[in-house]
């Protein structure tokens, strides 16, 4: 319980508002990698396959699942599918094995229908919420048990892509900032140039 509330402190500062989506993305990380018996990534020992998309509270669920893990995209070990659910795989890099967890249906459902939802979908940030409403569910949240609301499923295995990180840089020809070698282009002039001088879309 000590690191649950160390981590959520951290969650809060990181996140920048309160609300009940992201302890439960921090609860979700923390039994994912209890699951795995795995420790937060200090580099890129963990890495996150989210399931979560944009415009709904999967994002406030993410930062929790980022905050626990240590995943983040600083790191390149996170990856966002924009699914739009409230899931996510947990992988150990160095064996492979992997977990899923997700938000059960029953206990999502009956969040959507909370004081909390009702007044973000009337428009009301998140910050301005009233105390006496937030504050409640985020302390059941960081108080229930995890299998009450998470669905974890079967440890297995996945195939585990490590690349070389870049270290070497050269200046782009055309605007002059220096660009890692791995993403620089031949430009039809024959320069190495960076990839928006370039004309290339990702």
């Amino acid at each position: 319980m000590k690191d649950l509330k160390e981590f959520y402190e951290v969650g809060l500062k990181f996140h920048g508002h309160k609300c009940p989506a992201m302890p439960m993305g921090l609860r979700a990380g923390m039994a994912a990698m209890k699951t795995l018996g795995v420790e937060r990534s200090q580099d890129k020992e963990l890495a996150v396959l989210s399931e979560t998309g944009k415009g709904h509270a999967a994002g406030c669920f993410l930062d929790g699942i980022m905050t626990a893990t240590g995943c983040t995209y600083g790191k390149s070990n996170i990856e966002k599918r924009y699914f739009n659910k409230m899931a996510f795989t947990l992988i150990d890099q160095k064996t492979g094995r992997a977990v899923r967890v997700s938000l059960k249906p029953d206990f999502f459902e009956k969040a959507l229908g909370s004081p909390f939802v009702q007044k973000r979908k009337a428009g009301v940030p998140p910050q301005d919420i009233e105390p006496a409403i937030t504050d409640p569910l985020v302390e059941r949240i960081l108080n229930l048990d995890e299998n009450a609301f998470l669905d974890i499923g079967p440890v297995h295995q996945v195939a585990v892509e490590k690349g070389k990180a870049s270290f070497t840089a050269k200046r782009c020809e055309a605007c002059g900032e220096l660009t890692f070698v791995n993403k620089l282009r031949v430009s039809e002039e024959g320069k190495l140039v960076c990839m928006p001088c370039s004309g290339y879309k990702a």
